[in-house]
């Protein structure tokens, strides 16, 4: 719409609408408030423009809610690379203690907590061993180290590993680090604790990954004496395959493996990446598994700390041993933090009630990471040794061939290939969509624009100064008014108001021609015509 230029628009004040209408570029406004128009078409243009404003408002309305759900979308993407850093791979026996490293000690201590034994069974079951009773007059230690028995009784790494290869190239026990769980004193290979270099691979398939050969020691499984919780039924070792970062969780996640078999384990990384609120729910703030009295709060509520990266699992364990240091001052061997180790009695009397009925109560709050690595594994396995291998493991290792079909097992980890998938969370509604949308939206109802609202406000600003703070100024600048009254008492003739001349020379002063209009008795204002 082109801007006024006859006489009469040109006169209009920049406040007044019609002169704003002629020059907006909002569609429509030019024939609403535009003059010279019959009324019947200036009401059916107002309808139009009213109908679509509605319009645009209701569309703009939705999509504003739409982007206030905070909807997100899942995309699931395959990517090469051309080498992979392998796994940390922590393997545990399911026996926690070795019968032949048990003392009548450590019956005393540790038998009621974590074998279920009564002290009336204690000469029994050391029989049941094959040890010796305790001699007369045994006294105990007046203290007792859980840590100290899992890593004086459990299986030690350097009996169990018959063979190890990595890559074709040999290892040993110094590329595995020691690390407790709920299931004793287990391994992790590859962990990269102490700084130290994490191993990769440029190739998939066999031959390419992890490949150990491991005794499981049947003859040091301590007899089943009770039906306990944590009484071990099964033989073999349990294996958990994760991130470095992310601490081992094996009682609950781990697979297992069972001797005379060769198990064969295909993985295949995957990348999980999580949206933050209010998309998602996700973290990335670790918990702090120290406890502390002075600031109570929510037992799974992150907080940012020295710690490692956020896991899902490391957050609840941090849980776990803050809900236990709580109750019981005291941390059970397999959980993070500085609080001191729980004694025997206080496993049995404190700790693990505590941690059963959290787990039961589903206290810990633990949100997905943001970002996260876990392996998809594919698990098959044939019968080992073959009779022509038996006789020969048997000589070389100096057992029957009958033990090495009990206790020995093949264990080889390798990736699939080198490709991996990633699983991202992307938010559904970008705020460029919403304003993407908006602008189309503006465009085909109202016909405007981004700069159609800065004239909007340009107008209203105009009519704030014109109509508000004009007439203010020009009332508190406007010279005050002759009353009334005076005038009558005056009359024309008194008046003696001189127009200054604007030639320098004198000029007499001119007499007033001055025409008085009926003045009622309300007090109008008497207006004088003067006639320079």
């Amino acid at each position: 719409m082109k801007p006024p230029t006859g006489p009469e628009e040109a006169r209009l004040p920049a406040s007044d609408i019609r002169a704003f209408a002629s020059s907006c570029t909002m569609h429509g406004l030019g024939h609403v408030f535009g003059p010279g128009a019959p009324p019947a078409r200036r009401g059916l243009w107002a309808a139009a423009v009213l109908l679509a404003l509605a319009t645009f408002l209701y569309q703009v309305a939705g999509r504003v809610r739409y982007y206030g759900e905070f909807h997100h979308e899942t995309a699931l993407e395959e990517r090469e690379s051309r080498r992979l850093t392998f796994p940390a791979v922590t393997l545990c026996n399911v026996n926690p203690l070795r019968r032949s490293r048990l003392t009548p000690n450590d019956l005393h201590w540790a038998g009621p907590a974590l074998l279920g034994l009564e002290p009336a069974e204690h000469a029994a079951y050391l029989r049941a061993l094959g040890r010796p009773p305790a001699p007369p007059g045994f006294m105990p230690s007046p203290t007792f180290d859980v840590a100290r028995l899992y890593a004086r009784a459990g299986h030690a790494l350097e009996d169990m590993l018959l063979d190890c290869r990595y890559r074709g190239w040999p290892c040993g026990p110094e590329n595995f680090t020691t690390i407790f769980t709920r299931m004793g004193q287990c391994y992790t290979f590859n962990s990269g604790a102490d700084g130290a270099e994490l191993l990769s691979t440029p190739k998939g398939g066999m031959g390419n990954g992890l490949e150990v050969m491991l005794d499981v020691q049947q003859e040091e499984y301590l007899p089943v004496w009770g039906d306990v919780e944590e009484t071990p039924f099964e033989v073999g070792v349990r294996v958990q395959i994760h991130t470095q970062e992310e601490p081992p969780l094996i009682d609950q996640l781990g697979f297992g493996a069972a001797p005379g078999y060769q198990t064969f384990v295909s993985c295949q990384k995957q990348q999980l990446s999580f949206l933050p609120p209010p998309w998602g729910d996700c973290s990335s703030v670790s918990l702090d598994p120290d406890f502390e009295p002075e600031a109570p709060g929510p037992l799974g509520t992150p907080s940012p700390g020295l710690s490692p990266p956020y896991s899902l699992v490391g957050c609840r364990l941090a849980c776990q041993s803050r809900y236990v240091a709580r109750k019981c001052g005291c941390r059970m061997v397999h959980m993070p933090g500085s609080a001191p180790v729980c004694s025997p009695q206080q496993y049995k009397d404190c700790a693990h009630p505590a941690l059963d009925a959290l787990l039961r109560k589903d206290a810990c709050r633990c949100p997905n990471p943001c970002a996260s690595t876990r392996y998809a594994k594919e698990l098959s396995m044939v019968r080992m040794p073959s009779r022509a291998a038996a006789r020969y493991l048997a000589r070389k290792h100096n057992r029957s061939e009958a033990y090495i079909a009990e206790n020995v097992l093949v264990l080889d980890i390798f990736f699939e290939a080198l490709n991996y998938e990633t699983v991202e969370q992307k938010k559904a509604y970008e705020m460029s969509e919403l304003l993407g949308d908006i602008g189309g939206q503006m465009g085909l109802f109202i016909g405007a624009s981004l700069l159609t609202i800065l004239e909007i406000l340009d107008y209203l600003c105009e009519v704030f100064w014109d109509r508000v703070l004009g007439r203010r100024f020009w009332n508190r600048k406007r010279p005050q008014r002759p009353s009334s009254a005076n005038l009558l008492q005056e009359g024309p003739g008194s008046h003696r108001t001189q127009v200054p001349h604007l030639s320098p020379g004198p000029r007499p002063p001119t007499p007033c021609s001055a025409v008085a209009k009926t003045l009622s008795a309300s007090h109008r204002t008497c207006y004088l015509v003067t006639r320079l």
